[in-house]
This record gives C-alpha cells, sequence and structure tokens, in this order.
C-alpha cells in the first residue's frame, strides 16, 4: 500500500512540475503574492493547529530545540508570509542565458538555467518550511513534495492549505505542492525510491534523519549532518566586537545550525578575552566545556578532553578552547568543524583573507556573527536548506540552486563530418 501511494503522490508531483516549469515571472510572481496572503488570512487555524502540536510536542517530552522550531506565533507567521514576499522580489532564474562561445563552425554553444522538476523535501518539527521550501521551489518552476516529521504534520497541513488556496484560485493543480498525508516512516522510504519522477532530496533535520536518507535513497541527496560553527578571537581580535559577535552566535537563538557552538582563543589575548567572554556568559546561563587552559576562567566550568570536542549542542552550552595560534584553530576547526560556518574576528586583513581561503567550509567569516550564515541574511530570500556537500550546491541553497543548467546549441544546418 504505501509504495503504490508513493508512487502516486510521485507521479501526480511530476506532471504538476510540468504545468509550472513554463510559467512567466510574473504569472509565479502573482501567485506567490496570493500564497502569502492566504498564510495571513490562515493565521488564527495555523496557530490553533500549532497549539495542538505543541501540546503532543511536550507531553512527547521534545527537547527544547525541538519545541523551539516547533513553535509558531504571529510574528512567525508575519514572518512566512514576509519571506515569500522577499522571494517575489528576487530575480527568477529559469531562463536565464549566456553563450559559453561560437564555434568555427558557425555553431552558437549557450547555457540556459532550467528547473531540476520535482523535489522531495524531509523534515522534522519545521512547520515554517513548509512555506519557504513551497514558495522557492514554485519561483524556480519546480514541483515539491513536503513530507513533515510527525511532530509538526498537523502544522505543515494547515500551512499547506493555505497554498492550496493560492494554487486554486491561479487554476493551478496543488500537487504543485504536496504535503505527504502521513509520518509513516515505511511511505518515507517508498518515496526514497521514486528515482523516475523525483529528482532531488533535501533532508532537514536531525544527524539521524540525513544519514537514514542518505543511505536509504536511489535519488540524489542534498546532505547538511549538523552545524559546529566556530567563533576564532585571533591575537589581533576587537575584543568588544568578538564579545559580541560571541553572544549572538551563541544566545540569540541556540535551537538552529548556525548557531555557535566553538570558541577559539588565541592564547595572546586569553588573558584579557576569556574574563570578558565568562562574564558575559555567565550572565545568558550558557554552560561552558573548556579544556584545561581555559576551565579556570569560568566558574563551574566542565573541563574536557582535547579529543571531545565538536558536539552540536543545540542548547545555552559552548564549548571553549585556548590555542597556541592561527595553525592551531585551522586545525582544530579541520577537526571538529561539520563544513557549516566558521567566524574569524581580527583587525589584521592578511589573516582575515587567509582564513576565509584556507577554511573549508560553506561559509566562512571575517567580523560577523554565524547568525547571518542564513539564505534570507545572505540575500537568497527564504533558504530551502545549506548543503555542507559540494554537489551540487554548497551553502544557503536559494532559488539558483534550485536549477540547473542545459546546453543549448544553434546552428543553421551545420551537420557533423
Amino acid at each position: 500500500m504505501s509504495q503504490q501511494l508513493a508512487e502516486q503522490i510521485a507521479q501526480r508531483a511530476a506532471k504538476a512540475a510540468r504545468a509550472v516549469a513554463t510559467l512567466s515571472e510574473q504569472d509565479k510572481n502573482n501567485v506567490l503574492q496570493k500564497m502569502a496572503d492566504a498564510i495571513r488570512n490562515h493565521k488564527d487555524n495555523i496557530l490553533e493547529v500549532n497549539k495542538k502540536d505543541m501540546v503532543a510536542g511536550k507531553e512527547k517530552g521534545l527537547s527544547d530545540a525541538m519545541m523551539d522550531r516547533l513553535q509558531l506565533n504571529d510574528e512567525r507567521i508575519e514572518g512566512m508570509a514576509t519571506a515569500i514576499e522577499e522571494i517575489i522580489a528576487l530575480k527568477d532564474p529559469v531562463g536565464d542565458s549566456y553563450v559559453l562561445e561560437e564555434r568555427p563552425n558557425g555553431l552558437t554553444i549557450e547555457k540556459m538555467r532550467i528547473p531540476l522538476g520535482v523535489i522531495a523535501m524531509i523534515y522534522e518539527a519545521r512547520p515554517n518550511v513548509t512555506a519557504d521550501a513551497g514558495a522557492l521551489c514554485f519561483k524556480s518552476g519546480n514541483a515539491v513534495i513536503l513530507r513533515c516529521g510527525r511532530e509538526a504534520i498537523e502544522s505543515s497541513k494547515a500551512i499547506a492549505e493555505a497554498l492550496h488556496e493560492a494554487l486554486e484560485q491561479s487554476g493551478l493543480p496543488k500537487d504543485v505542492i504536496t504535503v505527504v498525508p502521513t509520518p509513516d516512516r515505511e511511505l518515507m522510504t517508498e518515496l526514497l525510491q521514486q528515482k523516475d519522477y523525483i529528482d532531488l532530496v533535501i533532508p532537514r533535520g536531525g544527524e539521524g534523519l540525513i544519514h537514514y536518507v542518505s543511505d536509504t535513497s536511489k535519488i540524489p541527496v542534498i546532505q547538511h549532518y549538523k552545524g559546529v560553527c566556530h567563533l576564532y578571537v585571533d591575537k589581533d581580535a576587537d575584543l568588544d566586537k568578538a564579545l559580541a559577535i560571541l553572544l549572538n552566535g551563541k544566545t540569540q537563538r541556540t535551537g538552529v545550525c548556525n548557531a555557535l557552538e566553538g570558541l577559539l582563543v588565541h592564547q595572546d589575548v586569553a588573558d584579557s578575552f576569556l574574563p570578558m567572554a565568562a562574564k558575559a556568559l555567565a550572565e545568558k546561563n550558557v554552560v561552558i566545556h573548556a579544556d584545561k587552559r581555559s576551565v579556570s576562567y569560568f566558574d563551574g566550568a566542565d573541563e574536557i578532553a582535547d579529543d571531545a570536542f565538536g558536539e552540536e549542542y543545540l542548547a545555552l552550552e559552548i564549548a571553549v578552547r585556548t590555542v597556541d595560534d592561527y595553525e592551531a584553530a585551522l586545525e582544530h576547526i579541520q577537526q571538529f568543524g561539520s563544513g557549516h560556518t566558521e567566524v574569524i574576528v581580527t583587525e589584521n586583513q592578511d589573516t582575515a583573507k587567509r582564513f576565509i581561503r584556507e577554511v573549508d567550509s560553506a561559509v566562512t567569516m571575517a567580523n560577523a556573527s554565524s547568525r547571518f550564515s542564513d539564505g534570507g541574511q545572505l540575500g537568497l530570500g527564504a533558504e530551502i536548506g545549506i548543503s555542507t556537500s559540494k554537489l551540487h550546491a554548497y551553502g544557503p541553497m536559494g532559488l539558483q540552486a534550485l536549477t540547473t543548467e542545459k546546453f543549448v546549441v544553434t546552428g543553421n544546418g551545420q551537420i557533423r563530418e
């Protein structure tokens, strides 16, 4: 039964993808505005349904980070609608082309951006992904299949009802945006086998989910296992800047993948910076896990071994290490980072450029908070996810990452001899 249902869902999405692939940018923008309006108009219903998901999540014992991701309120619903309107303002990449060269035989060789086709999103307690992914996939000319976790399934369905209303008002099939009706694991497994109809799978959630999807899928998968983001305070850092960036990256919102999980401090500024950090982090009730060189600066810190770093806490916790020099910081990041986002604070431009060039992560930053590692903050509009693999996208994925390129060859009757 699951196999049959999965195939039906995938087939309908593939058919719907053809209906959206050829829409003009203006037509797509008109539908997106209706989606944003419908999200606002359905706010009361979405909030009411979300309250039920929150009660169920609490009874199930979800972590604080998961509950934070699950919760909707007036501000977050308005944020969903606004994110859709930001996508409207972005240039549609579909149809963009450029000339590679004109061959000696008179052929013109171009490349043109086209939709991927059908994208399957698998995510946990993140109901806002329903609106973000639906709008991004629609603007880029794709259909999307949304498989939400059990914790957020009812909220996701309520959001999808609003999006479907906008599609039907515009004469488009609801299957352009499909919410899988059940979080049943067997049905998800069958969807991951539908390589004839689904072109890309994007899992968004815990490391276990992403490993399962990657190991099970017959369809290409965008991977992002976890976000272990570091802040390195260099010997030439402005310590006030460093403290502000540390607090923002660690405490502004903890249950997200671009929150800081590690702090590295050059030994030359440790005596100055770590007492500042200790006082500020204590005021925010941040739990400290520190190496033996750093632990004495913090009251009640947990001393950890040199091989015990690399945890994704998703809470008011952070690992701290004092390093001998830049090279030691880089070595730590290479060993314990997850390829997501790494930050340096330094007034030495040569060191900053070296860090940006040498650190292997999807996003590298100099003198800015890791919390900017987000599609919306980077000007992409709402992101569909963050890729820490390098094919075919790397980093936050916006509209362009949901398209591919095909060759366009124009001739005047040439034949190959």
